[in-house]
C-alpha cells in the first residue's frame, strides 16, 4: 500500500507540473484586493494650509493632496475616498458643513474596510478659542505671567469633558453603524506647544510664558477625551503624544510638524505641515499594522 501511495503522489506531481508548464489547470493565487478606505475629519486630516490643494474638494475645505490620508493610501495601495474638510466639527459628520458639501458619513458604506479621522478640536471652537484667547492675553501682558489661565481657568477643559467627549463618541458610533466591516482609527492631535516655555517662541506663538503649560494641558485633555471615546467604541487610537514631542510649533522649520501662528510656511497657521502629515501617516500605518 505504501508503494502504491508513493506512485499515485508522484503521478499527481507530474500531472500538475506538466499542466503548469502548459499554463493549464493550476489556479494562480488571487492578488490581494485594494483596501476600500474613507478619510473623515477636520483640517488636521485635510492638511489645510499645505499645497497642493485637492481640486476635487470644495475650496472652503482647503484639502491638500499631501494630507495623511493620501500618504496612507499611496504607501498601502488602499483606494481612498477623501471627504476631510477644514473646520469640520462632529456635527458635520451627519450634516452638510458647507453648501454642496455632503455630510461626511455619506461616504461610508458596507464595503468600506478602513476609516481614519481627526475630529473634536473644532467642537466648541476649542483650538481657535484657546489660541486666540491666550495669544490676546499674552500680547497684553508682554508675554509675562499666566494671564490666560487666570482668566479662563478650567473653562476649556470643562467643555471638552461635557461636550466634546460625548460628541466624538457619538461620531465614532455613527461611523461604526455606517461602516460595520471597517477598521476605524482616530488620531490624537500632535503637540502645538512644548511642555515648557522656550526662548524666542513668543515671536511665533505669542503665549505668555506661564500659560505655555496651560495651553499644552488643554490639548492633553482633548487627546485624552478622544482616546477615551475610541476605547469605548472599539476604534483604534493613534497616539501622537510621544512621537510629536519636540516637533511642536516652537521648533525650527524642518523639525516642527505644526506651523506657528506667525512666521510659518503654511497659509493656514497652527496646523500640520507636510512633514507632520507624513509622520501622522506613518504612525497610522504602524498602529493599524498596514505596513
Amino acid at each position: 500500500m505504501a508503494i502504491r501511495a508513493f506512485w499515485k503522489r508522484l503521478a499527481a506531481v507530474a500531472v500538475a507540473t506538466g499542466a503548469a508548464a502548459l499554463g493549464l489547470g493550476v489556479p494562480a493565487q488571487a492578488a490581494p484586493q485594494p483596501l476600500p478606505y474613507v478619510a473623515l475629519g477636520d483640517s488636521y486630516s485635510a492638511a489645510s494650509g499645505v499645497l497642493p490643494l485637492d481640486s476635487s474638494a470644495s475650496l472652503l475645505c482647503a484639502r491638500s493632496t499631501a494630507n495623511y490620508p493620501h500618504v496612507v493610501a499611496k504607501r498601502t495601495g488602499a483606494v481612498l475616498k477623501d471627504v476631510t474638510c477644514g473646520g469640520a466639527q462632529t456635527k458635520d459628520f451627519a450634516g452638510s458643513q458647507y453648501p454642496g458639501v455632503a455630510p461626511q458619513l455619506d461616504a461610508l458604506g458596507t464595503d468600506t474596510r478602513l476609516v481614519t479621522m481627526t475630529i473634536g478640536g473644532n467642537d466648541n471652537s476649542t483650538f481657535i478659542n484657546t489660541i486666540l484667547s491666550c495669544a490676546t492675553a499674552g500680547i497684553a501682558s508682554a508675554g509675562q505671567g499666566h494671564p490666560c489661565s487666570s482668566l479662563y481657568g478650567s473653562k476649556f477643559a470643562d467643555e471638552i469633558d461635557t461636550k466634546t467627549y460625548p460628541a466624538v463618541k457619538a461620531a465614532l458610533e455613527a461611523t461604526r453603524s455606517k461602516a460595520p466591516q471597517a477598521r476605524v482609527a482616530i488620531l490624537g492631535y500632535p503637540w502645538i506647544m512644548p511642555a515648557k516655555a522656550q526662548t524666542g517662541c513668543f515671536l511665533k506663538m505669542p503665549i505668555a510664558s506661564g500659560d505655555v503649560p496651560y495651553v499644552r494641558d488643554i490639548q492633553t485633555h482633548l487627546n485624552r477625551a478622544v482616546q477615551r471615546a475610541a476605547a469605548e467604541t472599539g476604534a483604534t487610537y493613534v497616539d501622537l503624544s510621544r512621537a510629536s514631542e519636540g516637533h511642536d510649533a516652537c521648533q525650527a522649520s524642518g523639525v516642527r510638524w505644526v506651523e506657528p501662528a506667525l512666521f510659518g510656511t503654511n497659509f493656514v497657521p497652527v496646523h500640520p505641515n507636510a512633514l507632520g502629515e507624513s509622520a501622522m501617516a506613518d504612525l497610522t500605518i504602524d498602529a493599524l499594522g498596514l505596513g
